[in-house]
């Protein structure tokens, strides 16, 4: 812990003897850059789809959990007379905040993107719709299927709950999808930063042996490793956060007539958590280049 302290406080200090110890250019240099640039762009965009699915989700469920559609599938002669009589039921029904008949035109609307615009309802055998919009209490499903079984037989309720469940579900686990994107792509800049420290420590090896000669202790060594690999992490991960927050500012916002891609955007104080991208690089690269540094400098005793 004492030397953790003191690595921090370097950190923010810095030691420019302790700087000469790490090539400031090179191979690791730039695979350090490199890898946290790119592991930020692609942790933004994770963050991005999580949050976008989780409300979506919320969206889908608040959407279809407060909806239900009555469907009057009976000869054209009774269809009027069931209709009214399915309208009064839901009058009377506990939970129905509102409920009326679709036009032939919304009808006709709703089936044109299957169907074509030039579709006559008048020609087929299509059932009259009767959307059905629940209030804050929610109505009882079974109980009004009985009632218009017993008083509309041709009335059909559907509450929507097997187009629900699977959608929910689904954004739900793109949601999830997205947070196991940001571990990995966690744990593959430790795993890069890693294999860059270890290349830049046996690099050094033979300067790491005249600096021990000349006295320098190893967690002074570490120390210089762990400020210059952290650092590194940092600036490419900022560039990176940079990058993708512009280019997930040029997606287009939500809308509620669009599809899932078109509200990818972040919302709201979503936008402040990109910032934390780079500080997260910072603590892996931190905790892997002094994990690396310490194993190594034992291994070179």
């Amino acid at each position: 812990m004492k030397l953790d302290l003191k690595v921090l406080q370097a950190l923010r200090a810095g030691d420019k003897q302790a700087d000469r110890v790490v090539p400031p250019s090179g191979f690791t240099a730039q695979l350090t850059l490199f890898a946290a640039a790119a592991m930020a762009f692609l942790a933004v965009f994770a963050l991005a789809l999580s949050l976008a699915s989780g409300r979506l989700a919320q969206r889908w469920g608040d959407e279809l959990g407060r909806t239900a559609t009555i469907r009057i599938v009976a000869p054209l002669d009774q269809r009027a007379a069931q209709t009214e009589a399915a309208l009064r039921i839901l009058e009377t029904t506990k939970g129905v905040a509102k409920a009326r008949a679709l036009t032939m035109e919304e009808q006709q609307e709703l089936l044109a993107p299957w169907f074509g615009p030039d579709l006559k309802l008048d020609q087929l055998p299509v059932p009259q719709l009767i959307e059905v919009l629940e209030d804050d209490n929610g109505l009882d499903p079974a109980g009004l299927r009985l009632r218009l079984s017993a008083e509309v037989p041709g009335a059909i309720l559907d509450d929507h709950g097997r187009w629900r469940l699977p959608l929910v579900q689904a954004a739900s686990r793109l949601r999830l999808l997205g947070w196991v994107l940001i571990l990995l792509i966690t744990a593959t800049v430790a795993a890069m930063i890693t294999l860059a420290a270890n290349a830049a420590l046996s690099a050094n090896a033979q300067v790491i042996a005249v600096l021990r000669l000349v006295g320098a202790t190893d967690r002074y060594i570490a120390q210089a490793f762990i400020r210059r690999f952290t650092l590194r992490a940092l600036s490419g991960a900022a560039v990176g956060t940079v990058l993708a927050m512009f280019a997930v500012l040029l997606l287009p916002g939500a809308q509620s007539d669009a599809g899932f891609l078109t509200g990818v955007r972040f919302q709201g104080w979503h936008w402040i958590l990109p910032v934390f991208v780079p500080l997260l690089s910072g603590v892996v690269a931190f905790a892997a280049t002094g994990a690396a540094a310490r194993r190594t400098l034992g291994e070179l005793s």
